[in-house]
């Protein structure tokens, strides 16, 4: 069975891209277009990993991201930004890593891989 990956960016783009790339890759991947999206959608998909977006309309990524460890601590979490200086705050510390959005997702799927195979990134 494929690893389950939930992506929430309120930027369909980023969304649709980051579904098909890890789809390709043979994760299964559902996607939130919001923060409260996503917390429906944790308790019901049990995902592995979930990357999510920090700026976004209404809940911000970063609170989400505690929400989500209340619901279940195991699940590691990966904040993405366009914004680097979020990498400062104190908050996105509980993320399980922190990526500068970039068109080349050769980072993030770093991360990804990484994360999922339990394994300390280079």
């Amino acid at each position: 069975m494929s690893q389950k990956i939930l992506v929430v960016d309120d930027e369909e783009s980023i969304r649709l891209l980051y579904q098909e790339e890890f789809e390709d890759e043979g994760y299964s991947v559902k996607a939130a277009a919001s923060a409260e999206e996503a917390l429906e959608i944790v308790p019901v998909f049990h995902p592995d990993l979930v990357i999510m977006d920090i700026k976004m309309p209404g809940m911000s990524g970063v609170e989400a991201l505690i929400k989500i460890k209340e619901m279940d601590r195991s699940i590691p979490v990966i904040l993405c930004s366009a914004y680097g200086e979020y990498k400062q705050d104190f908050a996105t510390w509980a993320s399980d890593a922190y990526v500068v959005k970039s068109s080349n997702l050769d980072e993030l799927k770093k991360h990804v891989r990484s994360i999922l195979s339990h394994e300390t990134p280079s």
